[in-house]
């Protein structure tokens, strides 16, 4: 760690063993100017890795503020001339405290933050992961405050939470961030040098990235700096409400200074409603993060002495360069670092999902058994039952479930266990669909579980589309879940459990405190719920849902194995969902469906199983229906996938056609399998038969190229020009191109490229 006084002199300084306390601070603040400038004088902190460095500002009569996250690869900044648009380490919003020096909706300028002094840091290091910890305290409340910071060796991604404390008195929270960072457009013009990526998340459309100026978001520098004001109290947000924590929008942004290509990524880490927003202050441009807040959500927490609250996690990655390729490949590494460890994360057997397109929540031993037959024909290694294997009212199960017993009328011969027998005789591992959050308001589980074990709001249990919400806060509702799986698990002796979630209950529920933070702590003990689930079964892979693509944040890719991306139906609107799925999700943990059946032509058979080859296939469809010649193609795509998938759980995906916008003609998905290959996934869906796409330079000047998914493709690769160097070197337009023809509409390739 080093320390720099406010001339920029610095000297390295032993921490006295892994703590250092400062000197506490003067208990009150004088009275302040119309706007909120940071006092002269302080000591500057800096820390990091080989990569990344935070300079962090703190003084006497300055809350601790992190001035900037430099990267190693990019020029040294003026720190000196940050530290009027810098804000604390973290905002805080007190209940009847507010804001100083400004006004408006944003979560900065807080009072409390600004009161924060810094009291001790703390660093340490294990196993190539570093840490810092920040500790302080707000002088008149007496919040104590710990900011945590997080640096793997080698890796440009940076994690953060808070978490706060109350000491001798009573505390309101209504907002905490999770991140702030400032100076984002330090000496720029950027209304228009700055572009935002966000990306929409429709259901059955998830992934919609795009880009847009500050400007065209509605962030303009008004000027009025210049009479003594912080900014134009505008904002950029995003924002989601609700148990659903994708199902508008991811909780992601990229901002990308247009000039140099550099990015800024950041990702929240939280399964239910988060915030983000993008703002201006002094000339410069700031990011505040957080989870659920008392103005977007309805949360609020009083913390009693002694309490303790802890932020949603965030994460910012700092890309140099490499645009969204480098983004994707820095998230990816992190993803894996701080996820959960299973199996199946290296193993990727090849899923049959009954419901896409085939049995949709009917299932009866007479229409499971000719699907039995063509999985196992066609080399499936997990069979999943999906919804429907409770109902024994014709269809009618939506607003009763609850109970998780199996019907007795859809399976005859043998009942459910005789079935699922069928599965493992046929060489295949069995899985079951759940919905353990909800509860039918027809279920006798609706009255047997105590009133406070389901949400509330006014005093009335909540209910949305014929159920009700679990509260697993309350121990009865957990015990009744660690019931279900248990036994379903004793008498199935099941490999894989899909757990869905197919409504939003909303904003939370009121017992115990406000309906945001109730929420806030629902999501919690959900993904403790699961992770305690596979302690107990260590050979069962639990695949999340919600809704489709409903849930992709980090906090659930951390503990689910494998997700499901998407509900869409129509093969032919599955490559722009799976190709653009790598900057959210690893590929090992994407569920992506591959629906066949015989009524489609060969093309569109290889062009459905090529979307989910680089990921996870969730094979689905009438798989019964193909011809004898049908299933051979198939079943050597799910070879080919086979043959790869040691190393895709260990992959760098990449998108060789930028992004993919929803209506494009031409999608690639790429996946750097080792040091000297890449598989690029080419689908058309319309317009020109050709499609030219620029190699990374890492592959030299001539790669050679293989179509190894269907057999009868081919491509072409045309050389870098002669004397261009090989590697980094190569400049934009001098990479070898792969030209790849393809006459028929919908249809694909898998291509191998090796230096």
């Amino acid at each position: 760690m080093i320390i720099a006084d406010r001339s920029g002199n610095t000297a390295a300084r032993e921490l006295p063993g892994a703590t250092m306390t400062l000197a506490h601070l003067s208990p009150e603040l004088d009275d302040k100017p119309p706007t909120p400038e940071v006092p002269d004088g302080g000591e500057l902190l800096v820390w990091g890795n080989d990569r990344l460095q935070l300079h962090i500002l703190h003084g006497v009569d300055i809350a601790p503020r992190l001035l900037i996250v430099h990267h190693a690869h990019t020029p040294s900044s003026d720190v000196a001339s940050l530290r009027r648009s810098s804000l604390p380490v973290v905002e805080l919003s007190l209940a009847g405290d507010g804001r100083h020096g400004t006004a408006g909706k944003r979560h900065v300028d807080g009072s409390a933050a600004q009161r924060l002094r810094l009291t001790g840091v703390q660093e340490s290091e294990a196993n190539g992961l570093r840490r810092l910890e920040l500790r302080a305290v707000d002088t008149l409340s007496g919040l104590e405050v710990a900011v945590h910071y997080e640096l793997s060796a080698g890796s440009s991604v940076l994690r953060t939470w808070t978490e706060l404390r109350a000491a001798g008195a009573a505390v309101g929270l209504e907002y905490v961030s999770s991140l702030v960072l400032s100076g984002l457009g330090h000496g720029q013009d950027w209304e228009e040098e700055l572009g935002l990526w966000q990306a929409a998340n429709p259901w059955s459309g998830e992934f919609r990235w795009r880009r847009s100026t500050l400007a065209e978001r509605g962030l303009y520098n008004v000027g009025m700096v210049e009479y003594g004001q912080v900014g134009s109290k505008n904002r950029i947000t995003a924002t989601s409400t609700g148990a659903w924590s994708t199902s508008e929008h991811l909780p992601m942004g990229i901002l990308e200074d247009l000039a140099t290509g550099s990015m800024t990524a950041w990702q929240v880490e939280h399964n239910g409603a988060w915030h983000y927003e993008l703002g201006d202050r002094y000339d410069d441009v700031y990011l505040a993060v957080s989870g659920p807040t008392a103005a977007e959500h309805q949360w609020a927490l009083t913390l009693e002495p002694g309490e303790t609250f802890r932020t949603a996690p965030a994460a910012v990655a700092v890309v140099p360069s490499g645009g969204i390729d480098a983004v994707a490949a820095e998230l990816t590494a992190y993803r894996r670092r701080i996820r959960r460890p299973h199996r199946d994360n290296t193993e990727l057997p090849v899923i049959y999902n009954d419901f896409l397109n085939c049995l949709m929540s009917d299932p009866t031993t007479d229409r499971e058994r000719p699907l039995i037959a063509a999985a196992a024909g066609l080399g499936v290694e997990v069979f999943c039952i999906d919804a429907g294997w409770y109902d024994d009212e014709n269809g009618g199960w939506w607003d009763s479930v609850g109970e998780w017993e199996p019907s007795v009328k859809r399976f005859p011969d043998g009942g459910l266990a005789g079935l699922i027998g069928e599965i493992r005789a046929a060489g295949m591992k069995p899985g079951l669909w759940l919905e353990p959050e909800v509860v039918g308001v027809r279920s006798r589980i609706a009255e047997s579980l105590p009133a406070d074990a389901f949400f509330t709001r006014n005093g009335e249990r909540t209910r949305e589309w014929g159920r009700y919400q679990l509260d697993l806060r309350h121990p009865a509702a957990r015990a009744h879940l660690d019931g279900v799986v248990d036994r379903l698990m004793a008498d199935f002796d099941l490999a894989y459990l899909k757990l869905d979630y197919n409504i939003d209950i909303g904003a939370g529920t009121e017992l115990g405190g406000s309906v945001g933070a109730g929420l806030l702590e629902h999501n919690r003990a959900f993904l403790a719920w699961v992770s305690a689930v596979m302690d107990r079964h260590p050979g069962l892979t639990v695949e999340g849902c919600a809704a489709g693509g409903s849930r992709t944040d980090g906090a659930s890719g951390a503990v689910f194995p494998i997700q499901s991306l998407t509900d869409q139906q129509d093969f032919a609107k599955t490559p722009p969902i799976s190709a653009a799925a790598p900057l959210a999700i690893t590929p090992e943990q994407s569920g992506v469906w591959a629906s066949v059946e015989g009524s489609m032509g060969d093309e569109q058979l290889a062009f459905s199983v090529i979307s989910a080859i680089l990921a996870r296939v969730h094979l689905a469809g009438r798989i019964h229906t193909l011809t004898p010649a049908q299933l051979d193609l198939v079943r050597t795509g799910l070879d080919v996938y086979k043959s790869l998938r040691s190393k895709i759980s260990s992959s760098v995906p990449s998108f060789p056609l930028g992004l993919p916008a929803w209506r494009d003609d031409w999608i690639a998905q790429g996946a750097r399998l080792d040091g000297t290959t890449l598989a690029i996934a080419v689908h058309r869906r319309g317009g020109d038969a050709r499609q030219d796409i620029a190699l990374p330079a890492w592959l030299g000047s001539n790669p050679a190229a293989t179509v190894v998914y269907p057999a009868w493709g081919a491509v072409d690769v045309v050389p870098a020009a002669p004397g261009v160097p090989d590697g980094p070197a190569a400049g934009p337009g001098q990479q070898a191109v792969l030209s790849v023809s393809l006459p028929e509409e919908n249809s694909a390739r898998l291509v191998i490229l090796r230096a």
